[in-house]
C-alpha cells in the first residue's frame, strides 16, 4: 500500500508540466542562458590569460597614461581655487537638452540655478584643502548634491540624467568640496568626479587609507553581490552589501580570538570593513563574511572560463543606469566582471572605447559591414564590443553566429521576415550580436583586455 507521501510524490511526478521556455529575443533558447552552454565550448578554457603581475603593470599604464584615470590620494594638495572651480563645473552644469522632473515639469533655469548654488561655489577659496575618506556602503554619485530625479523627454522613468556612477564599500576617495547644505561631498574616486552623500563616507588620513588599500591579505567579492554577516546591535557592519570587485584587507588572526561578535569565526572570513564613528572620522571594525558567500582571497585567475562564469552571475539583473536600482548599467557591468581579476577601468563606454589600452580595433566611420564581420570573425571571450554609448561582452559561437552577454536596456532587431522588431531588455541579457538592428554597423572599437 502506498503512503500517503507516495501518491503525492507520484502524482507530481506524473503530472507536472515543465513549462515551455518561450521568448521574443531572436535566436535564443534556454540553453543560451546556461554558462555550461558555452563552457563546454571553450578549449583551454583556464589557460591564465594575464598574471596577477601583468595586471598590475597594465593597471599602472593607465593610470600614468590614460586621462580618465586618477589615483585619489594623488590628487594635488591643496587646489587652488581655479583647479577646484575647473572641476566642479566639469560635472555640475546644466544639460544642454530639455530635462523633466517625474511629473513631467520641465526643468527650468531657476531650477538649474538652485542646483549650482548647492554647489556651493562661494564657498571655494584661494587655497582649498583636500581630505580623503573610504567609502561605508554602497553610494550613489550624482551631478548635483540633490536626491532629484530628472529625465529626458517621454515616458520613460528609469534612466535618471542626474545619477552619475556608484561607489561601493573600501574604495577611497579624495575629497575636493563642501555642498552648501554640508550634506553632500565633491568626490574624485579612481575613475569619477561627482557627488556624493556625506553620510557616506569616512573621513581619514592619508597613511592609514593607504594601508588598508595595500594590504597584501585581502579578500575579493566574486558575486553579484554579497552580504556581511548578521551582528547583532551592530549596524554598520552587519548585512552590509558588497557588490562584485570589491576588495577588502583581512584581519590578522592575532587581531581576534575564537569568538566575534558572539560566534566562532572559524567559517568566516574576518575582514577589515570602514565605518564612520561619532566624529564622523574612519573607523575600520572587524566584520565577518561567511565563507559560503561567493567571495574568495586575492583576485581570480584571469581565464576565459572565469569571464563567463562571473558574467553569468549577473544575468537577468534589471538594468540600472549610472548603477541605479542597486544594480549597473553596461560599462558597470563589464567593469564589475574585470574588477575581480584586479583590473581598473575608465568608467564610461565612449571613455573606454577610445582609450588606447589593451589590444583595440578602431574602425574608421566610413568601415563598411565587411571590414568588422573580418575582426568580428576573430573574437575571443571575454572581447569587448563598443558601440556609440554602448558595451557588450563576446560569449562565443552558436552555429557560427557570434553571441553577447551585455546590460542592456533597448531591444531591436530585423526578424525572420526581414521587419523590424521592437521591445525591451531592460537587463543583463545573453543576445546573438548580428541581428541587432545597426549594431553591426555602429561598432567603433574592439578591445582585448590584454598586455601589449
Amino acid at each position: 500500500m502506498l503512503s500517503l507521501f507516495s501518491v503525492v510524490l507520484f502524482s507530481t511526478c506524473s503530472f507536472a508540466k515543465v513549462p515551455n521556455y518561450h521568448t521574443d529575443v531572436i535566436d535564443i533558447t534556454e540553453a543560451h542562458l546556461s554558462p555550461s552552454y558555452w563552457l563546454s565550448q571553450l578549449e583551454q578554457k583556464n589557460v591564465l590569460l594575464m598574471s596577477q603581475q601583468d595586471i598590475a603593470a597594465f593597471n599602472q599604464q593607465l593610470v600614468k597614461k590614460n586621462p580618465y584615470i586618477s589615483l585619489p590620494l594623488s590628487v594635488p594638495n591643496p587646489l587652488s581655487k581655479t583647479q577646484l572651480v575647473e572641476k566642479l563645473t566639469a560635472i555640475s552644469k546644466p544639460s544642454k537638452h530639455a530635462r523633466f522632473y517625474s511629473d513631467g515639469t520641465q526643468v527650468s533655469d531657476e531650477n538649474y540655478q538652485t542646483y549650482i548654488d548647492a554647489t556651493n561655489q562661494s564657498g571655494i577659496k584661494l587655497k582649498n584643502i583636500v581630505q580623503y575618506g573610504l567609502v561605508v556602503k554602497r553610494t550613489a554619485l550624482r551631478t548635483f548634491p540633490t536626491k532629484d530625479r530628472i529625465f529626458k523627454a517621454g515616458s520613460d522613468r528609469d534612466l535618471d540624467r542626474f545619477q552619475e556612477s556608484a561607489l561601493f564599500p573600501g574604495e577611497a576617495v579624495a575629497i575636493l568640496h563642501t555642498s552648501k547644505d554640508e550634506q553632500w561631498l565633491l568626490v574624485q574616486a579612481y575613475n569619477y568626479l561627482a557627488w556624493v552623500q556625506k553620510s557616506d563616507v569616512a573621513v581619514g588620513n592619508k597613511t592609514e587609507i593607504t594601508a588598508f588599500l595595500e594590504n597584501e591579505d585581502f579578500i575579493v567579492v566574486t558575486g553579484s553581490k554579497v552580504f556581511t554577516n548578521y551582528v547583532p546591535n551592530h549596524e554598520k557592519i552587519s548585512n552590509v552589501q558588497l557588490d562584485m570587485g570589491t576588495r577588502l584587507p583581512l584581519a590578522k588572526r592575532s587581531d581576534y580570538g575564537n569568538s566575534v561578535y558572539g560566534q566562532n569565526p572559524f567559517a568566516n572570513y574576518i575582514v577589515k570593513l570602514p565605518v564612520k564613528d561619532s566624529q564622523g572620522k574612519l573607523a575600520l571594525k572587524l566584520t565577518p563574511i561567511p565563507r559560503g558567500q561567493d567571495v574568495r582571497v586575492g583576485y581570480l585567475p584571469f581565464t576565459k572560463a572565469n569571464l563567463i562564469k562571473q558574467s553569468f552571475k549577473f544575468l537577468g539583473e534589471r538594468y540600472g543606469w549610472g548603477h541605479d536600482y542597486n544594480g549597473r548599467d553596461c560599462t558597470g557591468f563589464v567593469g564589475e566582471i574585470y574588477k575581480s581579476f584586479g583590473f581598473i577601468m575608465p568608467r564610461n563606454s565612449g571613455q573606454q572605447a577610445k582609450s588606447v589600452y589593451g589590444l583595440n580595433h578602431f574602425f574608421a566611420k566610413d568601415s563598411d559591414q565587411q571590414s568588422k564581420l573580418k575582426i568580428i570573425a576573430t573574437l575571443q571571450v571575454g572581447d569587448l564590443i563598443y558601440i556609440p554609448g554602448h558595451v557588450m561582452m563576446y560569449l562565443g559561437d552558436d552555429k557560427s553566429k557570434p553571441y553577447v552577454i551585455h546590460d542592456v536596456k533597448g531591444l531591436s532587431y530585423l526578424d525572420k521576415q526581414g521587419d523590424i522588431y521592437q521591445g525591451t531588455l531592460n537587463g543583463v541579457s545573453v543576445t546573438p550580436l548580428i541581428p541587432l538592428k545597426d549594431y553591426v554597423k555602429k561598432i567603433t572599437n574592439i578591445k582585448r583586455i590584454r598586455a601589449k
